[in-house]
């Protein structure tokens, strides 16, 4: 981390991009392209693979053949799911997935939803299916304390956009997830008294990772098939990494961050994070649109889902710059390698790019993000100081250290970062990486006292996500693979801005390379 004085070395002479917004280049025919509506019945219609030997995690896909077929009633569902959150609070050790949940407000929904599925009404392909939100979104009527004991005093009164547009679709809200404090670090370590340690369904002595740390877990124990978090640093990609199941950070702007804490306004993006890749297409395609009260992404071209189902990899280029890609732990780079291999042998061309800045981007993501946060949190950190757990007081106490001259300087890399990217974009469709250099951390016994703060390891596990975050442009992580431990391993593609189709495209090949899905140690069958 003593890398900061690194900025304040460079002459950088371009203008400072403050905000990653992209204009779309048009280049679909829109007469040749599939309705997102067609791609979603191709992916809800095709065999469920819970056929195959072995375990399957249950998607919406599963759900909709027990709504459909009557063998399972949304209501029926929905107390399945009550029985399972009393259940994973008794553990020992307690999940801590789900911080805040009614049974009542659950019912309602998955009533509204059964009687819908009778009178053959049905409002979307969300229609019965369980969902949570990260607590940074407001969902009413919960306390909208975005991992603190401070905020969120009373029920909150007013849902956010994506929360709202969940509704619209049908889906059950089981609850909202726990998180890292404020989103401020990538374990999911959150002491305080209100959230607590969510444990890794894979192994309850591992951390999920973070800040939508309670989200991914969720999905790894089957509690819901899809979750929403948010993502400034890979807050997304890193619990869904940890977690064995597949998380997508949009384009900058692409789904409205509206009633969601805005801790910075230049990171962050919303995404699912999703039992399948199928899955994560599914609810992208309902959430990603412009909203007049989120002033980002107002221009954004539709959201498609065009080639997606292709059957192979075939005319597209997959850029890998190696000397970044092996910058990871062996075991996650030797399966790493072989995925690679596996997109190769569908079809895809490997091209090798140069990723150039690499570090510079890096920390100036990181002062870009801290200092946002800072501000934002002004009030807070001098009013609530002591409400905060440790590691929170320090990442805010680094922030400031920073200086109006840091902040710009950062955002001027960003202007060159983002040119970068252009120029490599013209030569491929996609950039391959590590979605994080190693495995989920143990989980000490001090804490789930204290905290933990090791920036070393929020540094390392941000090492491939920042860019994406730093420049808008959208990623995947799709599970592949395990180490000898039994933790997950996944591989991350990115694209240019405002082409999630052919990240979902190459993710929904990429699924395919593991032959086997592990079960995770802690795993609630709702549909049994």
């Amino acid at each position: 981390m003593n890398n900061f004085s690194l900025m304040r070395s460079l002459d950088i002479h371009e203008d400072p991009t403050f905000i990653p917004e992209v204009a779309a280049s048009v280049t679909e025919d829109k007469s040749e392209a599939e309705s997102p509506s067609d791609v979603m019945k191709q992916l809800t219609d095709a065999r469920s693979d819970s056929a195959r030997n072995g375990f399957s995690f249950k998607g919406i896909k599963d759900y909709l053949e027990c709504y459909r077929s009557g063998k399972l009633t949304p209501s029926q569902v929905a107390k399945n799911i009550i029985a399972m959150l009393e259940d994973c609070d008794k553990s020992t050790p307690p999940l801590r997935a789900i911080v805040q949940w009614d049974q009542e407000q659950i019912m309602l929904m998955a009533e509204a939803s059964t009687t819908r599925y009778r009178n053959k009404c049905t409002l979307s392909c969300l229609d019965g299916i369980p969902v949570c939100l990260k607590e940074e979104f407001k969902v009413v009527p919960y306390h909208h304390r975005v991992g603190t004991v401070y905020l969120g005093t009373q029920p909150e009164t007013e849902d956010a956009t994506v929360a709202k547009k969940l509704r619209e679709a049908g889906a059950i809200i089981i609850g909202v997830s726990n998180m890292h404090e404020l989103g401020t670090g990538t374990t999911g370590c959150n002491p305080n008294r209100y959230h607590k340690i969510p444990r890794n369904p894979y192994n309850p002595n591992h951390f999920t990772g973070g800040s939508s740390s309670g989200s991914a877990a969720a999905v790894a124990a089957g509690l819901c098939p899809v979750a929403i978090g948010t993502d400034g640093g890979g807050s997304v990609r890193i619990p869904a990494s940890f977690c064995g199941v597949v998380g997508l950070k949009g384009t900058f702007g692409r789904i409205s961050c509206h009633g969601s804490l805005p801790l910075s306004y230049s990171t962050v993006s919303v995404g699912p994070i999703c039992t399948s890749v199928a899955d994560a297409a599914i609810v992208y395609s309902i959430l990603a649109e412009p909203d007049l009260l989120y002033p980002y992404g107002l221009k954004q071209p539709r959201a498609t889902l065009s080639g997606m189902c292709a059957p192979d990899l075939k005319g597209l280029k997959l850029g890998v710059d190696w000397t970044v890609f092996k910058a990871c732990d062996a075991e996650v780079l030797s399966v790493c390698e072989k995925a690679v291999k596996h997109l190769q042998s569908l079809g895809a061309t490997v091209v090798e790019v140069s990723l150039p800045e690499m570090e510079e981007a890096r920390v100036a993501h990181v002062i870009c993000i801290l200092s946002e946060m800072r501000d934002f949190l002004q009030p807070d950190f001098n009013k609530h100081f002591h409400d905060m757990n440790l590691e929170t007081r320090a990442s805010l106490a680094l922030a400031s250290q920073f200086t109006a001259l840091d902040y710009i300087k950062a955002n001027r890399q960003r202007t060159r970062s983002m040119r970068f990217l252009q120029e490599i974009f013209s030569t491929v469709n996609c950039i391959l990486t590590p979605a994080v250099p190693c495995t989920a951390p143990r989980i000490y016994e001090s804490d789930l006292l204290t905290g933990s703060s090791d920036m070393s390891f929020t540094v390392r596990s941000m090492r491939f996500m920042q860019l994406g975050n730093f420049t808008g442009i959208p990623g995947l992580v799709v599970p592949i693979g395990y180490s000898t431990a039994g933790l997950p391993i996944s591989l991350q593609v990115m694209a240019k801005w405002w082409d999630e189709a052919v990240l979902l495209r190459t993710g929904l090949k990429l699924e395919q390379f593991r032959d086997q899905t592990k079960k995770p140690s802690i795993y609630y069958d709702i549909l049994a």
